[in-house]
């Protein structure tokens, strides 16, 4: 099993830890570089083992057919992976296409 990001979504990777530094959710850049990295990483390795979901149709305007996991970081922040699932040479690729927190995206859900 495989998991690959569209480029847009390691460019949100990129671009987290900065962002969580300046709404100050992390007093000190290197907490939340270390946090945008362990997120990565989580889904990097434990999506193709996740529990997973069809995806709503308000968010087929990323992908058409997509299904999505929940990662659960604190008390507070779920983040939600979607994704296609692919079968192709005998190894399953999981396509990462998007990925949001409970605080953008739960009304959706």
């Amino acid at each position: 099993m495989k998991v690959l990001f569209l480029p847009e979504v390691r460019k949100y990777f990129e671009e987290l830890s900065v962002i969580l530094y300046q709404k100050e959710y992390f007093g000190f850049f290197e907490s939340a570089l270390q946090y945008a990295d362990e997120l990565f990483s989580e889904i990097e390795n434990n999506l193709p083992n996740s529990s997973k979901k069809v995806a709503p149709q308000y968010f087929e305007k990323y992908g058409k057919g997509m299904f999505y996991a929940t990662f659960k970081r604190n008390r507070n922040t779920s983040w939600y992976i979607f994704f296609n699932i692919y079968h192709t040479r005998g190894e399953t690729v999981f396509f990462v296409r998007y990925i949001s927190n409970n605080h953008v995206i739960a009304q959706y859900l």
